[in-house]
Order: structure tokens, then sequence, then C-alpha cells
């Protein structure tokens, strides 16, 4: 059910995806009223998603994923009604606000989740994602006759028809998560309320900044890519639909199946290492205007990209303690914040040559490598039980 609803969440998401940009034109924006309604989503959920994921460490993960749920129904249905670019914008704004779904619901798996089976189970939300992704989009361009306002209706209300369906089934309660269980690590030391706090942990801040780089890349590729396949391979808008479709689901079959398997017997570290590094390959491949090599390249970069969100997804829940949902929080902050900033860096890269946002993503995954490679030093192990009175003895 978990699984269900992060897709389903998604999937209203992604079905007026398309059409967005048309109808910020439509409502007289500029090229830079457009970009600004693509990134108030992530700009919101930059702030919102540590706040919501400490919510559900202090008031339980069902209430707040079933509160994101009903936001995102909420929020569709006024962007529909958004009759302007000022009501637009704020449509957005509330949409990022309360799209808690993703660090809320890989909490929840992982309470639920034995720990050997733990990057498995978050590898599943990462394919339910994608899968959002993938599905969304051609569903909104199938309904693109009932008009802008028409598929956002119908997208917030596959939204309430999930927040519905989460009220019936989702479990009530979930096993506590003690300091014990997560290696005797207290909750105070990965408990952060914002990204500048997390960043001072040392277990958390590698891979919070392998989280930036990587999605950095990742999304720069995204931005530029249509502009990319037209110059050197001659792709269309239906070339270029079908091109991410399939990089979507390389994704979601990593996710939903591979990295498990890998993780298992390699570890989540090791992992995260090697999804990085395939990222660099592919993005590497994709600007040098050979043909085959671009859709391998691809292929190769999705595959990465799949292995590295997931993989350190589990090493934010291994560093977590305790404090699950805002650490997922942080994480999904540190991602929101590179998805807001990198198209306009790669757009200004791209203007300076074609494949400088190609290359520079390759420094970063490299960079992001290096960064995952280097494990924490191990915190000291806490006094035995006579220690600590002798300790308290020595101290009266």
């Amino acid at each position: 059910m978990i699984y269900l609803a992060v897709f389903v969440d998604m999937l209203g998401f992604g079905i007026i995806l398309p059409l967005l940009p048309f109808h910020a034109e439509q409502l007289g924006g500029s090229g830079l009223w457009v970009g600004g309604v693509l990134t108030a989503y992530a700009a919101a959920q930059f702030v919102a998603g540590p706040v919501l994921g400490l919510l559900s460490d202090r008031f339980g993960r069902r209430p707040v994923l079933l509160a994101a749920l009903l936001g995102s129904a909420v929020s569709l249905a006024l962007t529909g009604l958004a009759n302007s670019l000022l009501t637009l914008f704020a449509a957005r704004l509330v949409a990022g606000l309360c799209g808690g779904a993703i660090p809320v619901g890989q909490a929840y798996v992982v309470d639920l989740t034995e720990p050997r089976e733990r990057t498995k189970a978050l590898g599943m939300v990462g394919a339910s994602i994608g899968m959002g992704f993938v599905f969304g989009p051609a569903i909104g361009a199938a309904l693109s006759g009932l008009g802008f306002a028409g598929v956002s209706f119908v997208a917030g209300g596959i939204a309430l028809a999930n927040f519905l369906a989460g009220l019936l089934l989702l479990p009530r309660q979930t096993p506590a998560r003690t300091a014990e269980q997560d290696g005797g690590r207290a909750p105070r030391n990965a408990s952060p309320a914002v990204l500048v706090t997390a960043l001072r942990v040392s277990s958390m801040r590698p891979v919070l900044i392998a989280i930036f780089a990587g999605t950095f890349a990742f999304t720069g590729m995204e931005a530029t890519y249509a502009l990319l396949g037209e110059r050197l391979y001659d792709l269309g808008p239906a070339g270029l639909g079908i091109v991410f479709t399939g990089v979507g689901l390389v994704m979601a079959a990593v996710q939903g199946g591979l990295v498990g398997k890998l993780s298992a017997r390699y570890g989540d570290r090791r992992v995260a290492v090697g999804g990085t590094l395939l990222m660099a390959v592919g993005l590497l491949a994709l600007p040098l205007g050979v043909t085959w090599l671009n859709y391998v390249g691809l292929a190769v970069l999705a595959a990465g990209q799949g292995l590295m969100t997931t993989a350190t997804s589990a090493l934010i829940a291994e560093a977590a303690g305790a404090a699950l949902g805002g650490a997922f929080g942080v994480g999904q902050s540190s991602s929101a914040a590179a998805r807001a900033i990198s198209p306009v860096a790669a757009g200004a890269a791209f203007d300076v040559h074609l494949a400088l946002p190609y290359y520079l993503g390759t420094v970063l995954c490299v960079a992001a490598a290096l960064l995952l490679r280097r494990r924490p030093a191990a915190p000291a192990p806490a006094p035995s039980p006579a220690e600590a009175v002798k300790d308290d003895q020595a101290v009266s």
C-alpha cells in the first residue's frame, strides 16, 4: 500500500507535467515565468522535506503521509483553477510544500522492513516513483483534449482516491525504532531540522553532498538533452518521448530488482560508488555524436542513477538513528536544491558549448563517488555499565 501510495502520488504530478509549461505560456508567462513555475515545486520541497519528515518521527508516519496525499489532491485542484501566473505559481508552491510522500514513505517502509531487506524496500519506493513518471506524462498527453483544467482535475481526482485508499488500508501503527536497533546511535546525532545542521553530522555530510552532485548532474542532462538530441541525433518530440520513457523504465527495473541483490552482495556503499561512476561514464558518452553509443550511454546513465539514489537512501537510513523521517526529509532537500538550480546552470553551460553540461556532470559524479567511498569514522563505543558507575563515583 505504501508503494502504491507513492506511485499514485507521482502519477498525479506526472500527468500535468507535460502541459504545465504550455499553460504558463497561455497565461502570458515568459520563459522566466515558465522556469519559475517549474522550479517552485522543487524549491518548496527543499523547505518542506525535513519538516514533514520530522513531523512523521514525532506523530507517526501514517497521519503525515495521509496529510501529504490529501495536500497533493488539493494542490492539483488549485492548479486546475489557476487563471493567472501568480495563482499558478502559488498552486505549485502548495504542491511542493505537500510533497512529503517520498521521505515519509521511505521512512515508513524502513520501519516495516528487516535491516537486511532495507535497500530492496527502498528500491521499490524508487521504482514506484519512476513508474509514476513513466505513465503520468503518457496519460497526461492522452487526456490533453480535456484542456489543462480538465487534466488537472482528473489528476486531482486520482490523488483524492489515493488518499481515501490510504485512509482505509495504510497500517495504523509501525514498530518503534530504538537506538539499540540502530547500533546504539542517539537520535539527536541524526535528527537534523535543516540541511545546514545535517551537513555538520560526519556520517551524513558526504552522502548529502553526493546526492546533490549526482542529482545536479542527472537533472542537467534532463534539462538539455532535448536540444542535444535534436542537434546531434535528429530526435524530435516523439523520439525524445521514447528516449525518456526508456530511461524511466531502466531506472525502475534497476531499483525494483537489481539494486537489492547487488546491495546484499557488495554493500550499500559500494553500490552507491558504482552507481555514480556509471553515471559519469554515461554522461561522458552522450555528447560524442555516435548514435549507438548515445543509447548505450543513456541506459548506463539510467542504471547508475537508479543504483545511486537507492543506495544513498539506504546509507541515510543507516546513519539516521531513530530520526529516520527527518533524515530522509533532509535527503529530499538536498536533491530538491539540485533540481531547482541545475536546469538554469546546465542551460547556461549548454549555451557555451553543447557538451559542457555533460562534462561538468561527469566531474560531479566522479567527485560524488570519491565522497561516498570514504567511510565515516566509527563512533566511540558507549561505556559499559560498570565503567559508567566508576565514572559517576569519580565525579562524586
